[in-house]
């Protein structure tokens, strides 16, 4: 499990005075603001946001030291994080942070090895899980829900995935 979680990533510049578009990745989506300063992946830059307001499906924030478009143009795509302990805690077995499904080992139900987990991602329909296959190929997709991940056990490091059916 990593020590920093990502918890938002900049969009494109919103206006002239250095507002950018921020979709976060909380739970609660404006709980964003109040996690302190977030940095960027290097760690070597700092960021607070100042201002936050909803939009249709992100948020425009004004960040300190941001004070015009040009500023901001050069934030586009930054993945904001913090520091794990600046977080709730996990109170919900079955709740989980992205960053710690990344590496468990994929198996069916039978126990055969189907990959490993690469990513999460949501396209805005739900959240999807990105298996490697041992040997490469294509990674599969699918979404996390009970139906195709009914089980995880992070203690032993797998999650067990039903794959979709072309029927299903």
């Amino acid at each position: 499990m990593t020590n920093r979680i990502c918890v938002a990533q900049i969009g494109a510049a919103h206006g002239i005075r250095g507002e950018v578009k921020l979709r976060s990745f909380t739970q609660d989506p404006a709980a964003v603001a109040g996690y302190g300063p977030l940095e960027s992946e290097d760690g070597a830059r700092h960021f607070t946001i100042e201002a936050l307001r909803p939009a249709k499906d992100h948020f425009v924030v004004r960040l300190a030291g941001v004070a015009d478009r040009d500023a901001a143009e050069k934030l586009v795509n930054l993945r904001l994080y913090v520091s794990r302990d600046r977080l709730p805690p996990i109170e919900d077995g079955d709740t989980y942070y992205h960053t710690d499904l990344i590496g468990l080992a994929a198996v069916s139900e039978d126990g055969s090895a189907l990959g490993t987990v690469t990513a999460v991602h949501n396209f805005g329909a739900g959240d999807l899980v990105e298996i490697k296959p041992h040997g490469g190929g294509e990674p599969l997709m699918v979404p996390f829900n009970e139906t195709t991940v009914p089980e995880i056990d992070m203690t032993a490091r797998r999650m067990i995935v039903r794959p979709l059916t072309e029927t299903e």
